[in-house]
């Protein structure tokens, strides 16, 4: 089965999805909803697409106009998946993909600073300790996407201010931005 991009100078295209339940690609409904909320921050972005699954999100973004994306997928085979969808949209160059862990991905990327970063970490390991690092590297203006369950606690996330908090039935997205000191 595979995934749509929805629109830009890739949509209608399909990506493939990885099998199994090692991730849990966005649906269109959500993923259409939070791109209409984004969509004035794509043009020229550096987006990071943290826990990347498929890269539905990151290829989505550099779809609409994302300058640059960064990928990261620590899964053998998910990042496997994930490389050839790249392949199939990035001619130019906009991409950089890494098959690692998110938080040892940041141990060694403290200085790169992202417009958009896409968090959409397992379900059931929510991985909050780099899910707040990943705040740190916002720009300023930026915004850090979180896909989490409905029984997750968003305060946890307190290095950062909730923007905005959607629920799309088992799917909720919550917009976080930079704290304002």
């Amino acid at each position: 089965m595979g995934i749509r991009i929805i629109a830009g100078t890739f949509g209608g295209r399909i990506i493939k999805s990885p099998t199994g339940f090692v991730a849990h690609p966005m649906g269109d409904r959500v993923k259409s909803s939070l791109f209409n909320i984004i969509s004035l921050k794509l043009n020229d972005a550096f987006v990071l697409d943290a826990f990347a699954g498929s890269g539905a999100l990151g290829i989505e973004a550099l779809s609409r106009g994302a300058n640059h994306v960064v990928f990261l997928e620590k899964d053998y085979k998910v990042s496997q998946v994930l490389q050839e969808n790249v392949a199939l949209v990035d001619k130019d160059n906009k991409t950089r993909v890494y098959k690692t862990g998110v938080a040892t991905w940041l141990d060694n990327n403290q200085n790169q600073k992202f417009d958009i970063i896409f968090a959409d970490p397992p379900y059931d390991d929510m991985q909050v300790g780099a899910v707040k690092r990943l705040g740190e590297l916002l720009k300023t203006g930026g915004m850090l996407i979180l896909s989490h369950p409905n029984n997750f606690d968003l305060t946890k996330i307190d290095r950062l201010t909730l923007k905005e908090d959607r629920n799309y039935g088992n799917a909720n997205i919550a917009i976080f931005v930079p704290c304002i000191d």
